[in-house]
């Protein structure tokens, strides 16, 4: 468990996991309140201090979101959300994805993130910076790493950075339409992710010093995660299930027992 929580894994993931591997058996099964309460009943000293602090609540307090400046700009050839196809909102073919862009300390660095819609399966991409050029090649990149066949679509709001949009769709092929100003739930899926990313990526921190390897280390830790939207299955398994083997994955990684 602590190996898990570690991996920022909470206790209603762990709890998933167990039942995942142990199906039927109630001695190998806990609920997440099971594992709180065994945290918080643990004596008093430095391991239950170090234990409590890998919850992520025990850290994060929420705040509405800073606005900072403002990242909207008339943006040439826009299409609408309201004309993206009813299948994109379905969300029963991967390949549609939600995208934004997180500003580290004074705005001074950037990482683009991408989460797909149906799979919750998440990618970043390093940026140069906060302008459009740096977006249209920061996402392509990572978006080119992609099958064709799973990088459809995007969803963005209506920052500056991506004015590039039409330069982005021609060099991966992938449609870009926008949400409406001052919409997150039009892109729920990745503002939730961009609060779990800030466990890695926290405001304030410079993100520039971050490579593309750094951050592909992070998107990892996020997809191999179980989700309990997903049934307790990861993104990982299914953006790629001919890739990965969740239960060999758990097995050799945190010495779950057999």
């Amino acid at each position: 468990m602590r190996l898990l929580l570690g991996r920022g894994h909470s206790p209603e993931q762990i709890s998933g996991i167990l039942r995942r591997m142990h199906p039927g058996d109630p001695e190998r099964n806990v609920s997440h309140e099971t594992i709180y309460t065994a945290i918080y009943a643990m004596p008093r000293g430095e391991l239950r201090t170090e234990i409590i602090g890998l919850l992520r609540q025990a850290h994060r307090v929420r705040r509405p979101r800073a606005r900072g400046e403002d990242r909207r700009g008339k943006i040439p050839d826009m299409v609408s959300i309201h004309v993206r196809p009813p299948e994109i909102d379905e969300r029963v073919v991967p390949g549609h994805w939600e995208g934004d862009t997180l500003k580290g300390a004074r705005n001074a660095s950037a990482v683009g993130t991408l989460v797909e819609r149906t799979t919750l399966f998440v990618t970043l991409a390093k940026l140069a910076d906060g302008s459009a050029d740096a977006a249209v090649a920061g996402f392509s990149h990572v978006l080119n790493r992609i099958d064709a066949q799973k990088r459809l679509s995007m969803t963005y709001d209506q920052g500056k950075e991506m004015a590039g949009h039409v330069r982005l769709a021609d060099q991966t092929g992938i449609k870009v339409y926008f949400a409406d100003p001052h919409s997150p739930w039009q892109r729920g899926i990745n503002e939730n992710t961009n609060g779990l990313l800030r466990q890695y990526l926290p405001k304030g921190a410079d993100l520039s010093v971050l490579s593309q390897e750094d951050l592909d280390r992070v998107a990892f830790d996020l997809n191999v995660r179980p989700r309990k939207s997903l049934g307790w299955k990861c993104p990982l398994e299914l953006f790629m299930p001919e890739s990965f083997d969740y239960e060999s994955f758990y097995r050799k990684t945190v010495a779950l027992p057999t």
